[in-house]
């Protein structure tokens, strides 16, 4: 691969401008004779230097023919996209893009794991594109944008897995995800995939884990929260994040939205090396984490949605007008008694809230299981297996199980309150992993919006604006009229 070019993958066939600047990133730096650095909307700006204890700056007039050169490499690019994604389509290259896991030479013994345990038939589009990347040698690293439910886990988990030297008994893969419940999906995703990989071992950086100082921590792979984790390779000495060799970060958006995450994450990332392989996915992609990716993320291969791409087409989305909370109530209870479904989950803004609604859909007959941010983390793991296991149909949550959870089953997801910002618009984000719940790998799914004010049809308006789809009224009342909507 030449070192003049950050490749982009577009996931379809048409391109946007933000894919175009995604793929003059690394152009920018190499036609720049100077140290400068890129701003998040594609400018050359000046980048200080010490050496001998002075400073230096670029001439300005410098910085205008770059710029310029920029510009105008940005526009030949747009004219003929061919250029950065032949690598994609070059059977000699690194980064083809693959059709089966066997076009990837995976060990015997990870091949056994996707196809007897993980049970995949072929890769789907996120792991045809991204696996080549994460897998090539001399390492690359991506940042990658990729819908709920398409497999990007399984994707670096496979890539971890095969990373690892089984021989070296310490941390070399590291993983980072916001929540608990995140990591614990992630660690058993590699679980079962190395089912056949016994002398890989993995261990949890998660709340609870007490873990002593200067203990010989001999896991390979290590996947927790950045609190835990950041402690484990600045107070308690178990990891050397020098030994690190790759590093993922899960759910980017939700990294940078949280402050401490995001100190906490750009911290570890400062103890890793210059040449650690860095891979950073998320479902959505604002200006603030490409602003956070450029931090951590040097030099990367990028594969990322366009706007409309991002809501999943295998997910009919609708809302429903209602008054007040007990309105609400009785919709879902036609709406739950109408409709062949598996299992489902709804959310609420508040644990108040949520608590009050279990409580009524218990009351119904139904088998409800409730998950919220002030449980333990053993009573929060003990829900997620039960409803995983089937032993609870519903989970009335709030967000804290908006994002990773993954249960196959799941075929409606109900936003009982719909999710806002602290500014009272549409929070989008989480919108999109909300409903992300549902239609699973390409299998149909289900997303019911309760409506109950002039305000929250407003919510409605923003998020169909936001992903320029249209959310279909339902009446629940009329039987025959959901039917036809649903089918």
């Amino acid at each position: 691969m030449s070192d003049s070019w950050a490749v982009a993958v577009d996931l379809q066939e048409s391109t946007t401008p933000s894919v175009q600047f995604a793929r003059l990133r690394k152009v920018a730096r190499v036609a720049a004779p100077c140290s400068t650095r890129e701003d998040i909307n594609g400018n050359i700006q000046p980048e200080s230097s010490e050496k001998g204890g002075s400073r230096k700056f670029c001439d300005q007039t410098d910085l205008a023919e770059q710029s310029l050169l920029n510009k105008m490499i940005r526009r030949s690019l747009v004219r003929n996209r061919n250029q950065v994604e032949v690598l994609q389509r070059d059977p000699t290259s690194p980064l083809y893009s693959v059709k089966s896991f066997e076009e990837l030479r995976l060990k015997p013994e990870l091949l056994r794991g996707v196809y007897e345990v993980m049970e995949f038939n072929r890769p789907s589009k996120i792991q045809e594109s991204a696996l080549p990347m994460m897998l090539a040698q001399p390492p690359q690293n991506l940042i990658a944008q990729s819908q709920s439910g398409t497999g990007k886990t399984a994707a670096f988990s496979l890539a971890m897995l095969s990373h690892v030297n089984p021989e070296n008994k310490w941390p070399q893969c590291l993983c980072i995800s916001p929540t608990y419940e995140l990591a614990l999906q992630i660690g058993q995703v590699i679980e079962h995939m190395g089912k056949f990989c016994p002398d890989v071992t993995l261990a949890y950086g998660i709340r609870g884990n007490r873990m002593k100082r200067g203990v010989n921590l001999q896991a390979q792979i290590v996947i927790g929260t950045p609190g835990t984790i950041l402690d484990w390779c600045t107070k308690l000495k178990l990891i050397d994040p020098k030994k690190i060799t790759m590093f993922v970060l899960d759910e980017a958006d939700v990294m940078i939205a949280t402050q401490g995450h995001r100190d906490q994450s750009i911290r570890i990332h400062r103890h890793l090396t210059k040449e650690c392989q860095m891979l950073l996915f998320s479902a959505t992609f604002e200006d603030s984490v490409w602003s956070f990716a450029e931090r951590v993320v040097p030099d990367p291969n990028i594969i990322k949605l366009k706007r409309e791409e991002e809501t999943l087409d295998t997910i009919k989305q609708f809302y429903v007008i209602c008054k007040e909370k007990e309105d609400k109530f009785t919709s879902l209870c036609n709406l739950y008694g109408s409709l062949t479904i598996a299992q489902a989950m709804i959310f609420c803004h508040t644990r108040k809230m949520a608590a009050w609604l279990a409580e009524n859909l218990s009351a119904e007959g139904h088998q409800v299981a409730l998950l919220s941010g002030e449980m333990t983390v053993e009573q929060r793991a003990a829900v997620i297996e039960r409803f995983k296991n089937g032993l609870e149909k519903v989970l009335v949550t709030t967000n804290v199980c908006s994002r990773g959870i993954d249960v196959e089953q799941v075929s409606l997801v109900v936003n009982f309150d719909l999710p806002v910002g602290l500014d009272g618009r549409a929070d989008n984000e989480t919108y999109l992993h909300r409903i992300g719940r549902t239609g699973r790998f390409g299998k149909r799914g289900f997303a019911v919006n309760m409506v109950d004010s002039r305000h929250s049809m407003g919510i409605i308006h923003e998020i169909e604006m936001h992903f320029e789809r249209t959310i279909t009224e339902l009446d629940t009342s009329n039987l025959e009229e959901m039917e036809s909507l649903i089918s």
